[in-house]
Order: C-alpha cells, then structure tokens, then sequence
C-alpha cells in the first residue's frame, strides 16, 4: 500500500476517479429536473466528488470573557463580548483557524476529484461536519457533483456551490456564474456578568441583553468574514445560503460562568458575465405542470 503524505488525492479517491474516467457511467447526485435544468445550459454532470477531512482540535485561544484588557488578570464589572476577528489568541481565535482548515481541506479534495474528472465546476455542494471520539476530533465533508461545460467557452477556474442546480441555471440566465464557494466563521465569548445573571433567572420576560450582545458580535464578525473572503474570490455579489449558530456554556476557574457562541456563515460568491436585461444562454423556459388537469380544464369550460 503506498504511502500517503496528505498532499493531492489519497490513492483510494485516485482509484476511484481512474475508474470512473476509464468507464461510461457517469454519477451523480442531482435529481431528474435538476441534470435536464443543467444540460439546456450547457453543463453535463461528470460524477459525485467527496472532500474529507479528519481533524484534531485543542487548544483553541484564550477565551475568560471576565479577563480582559491590556494587563492580565484585569477584572472589569461590566465585561464586553470577545471576538475571534479581534486577532491574536482572544474569542477563540487559534478554534477558528482550526475550522477554516477543516473546511477549506475538504473543499480543496472535492475540487482535486473534479478536475481530475475533467470538470469546470461542482454544483449542489452539501456539508457535513461530524464529532468522533467526543469533541476534538472532527470530520469535515464536502459533497457534490461534478459539471462539464459542454461548449467551447470554459471557466477560467474550477467553481463550487452549495445551490440547486435549478438556482444556477436561473442565475446563469441573469447573467450571473458562480465564482466560488465562501465561508465565513466567527466566535463569541462573553462572561455571565451580575446583570445577565440576574436576568436569566428574572420571574418576568426580559431580554438577556448579554447574550443578544454575545449572539449579536457572532453573527455580526461572520458575516463580515463572509464578505471579505467573497471579494478574494473576486466576486461581485454574493448569496447567503446557510447561516449556523451553536451556542455552549464554560466554566471557567473561580466560580466564572462564560458563554461561547460560534457562527458559520456558508454562500457563493458571484460574477457579473452580462450586462444586459438577458443573458445568451440557451436554457429551455421550464414551466409548471400543476392545475392543467384535462378534466377540471373542460369542466371549467362547460365542455364535457
């Protein structure tokens, strides 16, 4: 058995990829619509393609939200919430490196299997992220089909995205191609202060206005993170298709109750090919079928 060094395909992936290109059959994980949708646009799947990954995580950064400031040990009342996007070690930072690895690994594998198959692109792009052997050890999976363009004209890059392949094709007739798929995380750590412990336990319905803050900078550095890594890819807009949020409690030493909220932020980014009103595609006007039932269409008409 040949040794793996982690770089390129492992050699059961390459396998499988020279058997498929040796043979006719080609898989794939759309639906019926989905592949007629894609091929009246050019685009003929070429095979399913898996990225994987098995990753250690742990120590992830300084995290107390009671400790902050320039001098350590520094105790302020009213603690403010930590970011992973303040930089350094604090809000978990080293936590969410480990998980863009994750995710940017996998990707990488997928998008080696589909060009090793030949393909422009991957459409349909599904993710998993499992826990094994408890919390530190994690399995990252991208999973999607493989696209060829059947015409002359070819991406200048292999492209990704998580959308339908009926979402692509209407993009495409607005003049819009997948540039790639972005992700943005972000983690939030803030300490369970006097107030929000007060108001976590009230007797009436109140906001923890602690946590909406801590929830808050989360989503907020995400969404941000997104934005950035979709102009690297040199996109002129992008869509927002998932946005996760896990909430969990740390005890910290000395009786300190802290509260971590991580948010990951999945879409593709987009690049303008066309600008006028319609795009030159050659996809077919795809119309639904419901209510032209033949008897209540008669009967509608009097007719028999």
């Amino acid at each position: 058995m040949t040794d793996w060094d982690g770089r390129g395909l492992p050699p059961v992936a390459q396998a499988r990829v020279e058997r498929a290109a040796a043979g006719r059959l080609r898989t794939s994980l759309f639906s019926a619509r989905e592949a007629a949708t894609l091929r009246a646009v050019g685009l003929d799947p070429v095979g399913d393609v898996m990225g994987c990954v098995v990753e250690h995580i742990g120590w992830g950064g300084y995290g107390c939200g009671a400790y902050v400031g320039t001098g350590v040990g520094r105790y302020v009342f009213s603690p403010p919430t930590l970011t992973s996007g303040m930089g350094g070690f604090a809000g978990y930072a080293p936590y969410v490196d480990a998980l863009y690895y994750g995710y940017e690994v996998a990707l990488h594998r997928m998008l080696l299997e589909a060009q090793a198959l030949g393909a422009d692109g991957v459409v349909g792009v599904r993710w998993t992220q499992e826990r094994l052997d408890g919390n530190q050890n994690r399995e990252f999976v991208a999973l999607g089909t493989a696209v060829r363009a059947r015409g002359g004209h070819r991406p200048a890059h292999l492209f990704s995205t998580e959308l339908a392949g009926q979402d692509v094709v209407k993009l495409m007739h607005g003049g819009w191609v997948p540039s790639g798929q972005v992700i943005g995380i972000a983690v939030a750590v803030r300490h369970d202060d006097y107030y929000t412990r007060r108001q976590v336990t009230s007797w009436t319905n109140v906001e923890v206005t602690g946590y909406s803050e801590l929830v808050t900078f989360a989503r907020a550095d995400a969404r941000n993170k997104f934005a950035q890594r979709a102009a690297k890819h040199g996109g002129d807009a992008a869509i927002v298709s998932d946005m996760k949020m896990n909430i969990w409690p740390v005890h910290q030493a000395e009786n300190h109750l802290d509260h971590v909220a991580e948010s990951v932020v999945i879409g593709t980014a987009l690049a303008k090919f066309h600008q006028g009103a319609q795009a030159p595609t050659d996809a077919l006007l795809m119309l639904p079928l419901g209510g032209t039932d033949r008897r209540s269409t008669k009967k509608q008409q009097g007719t028999k």
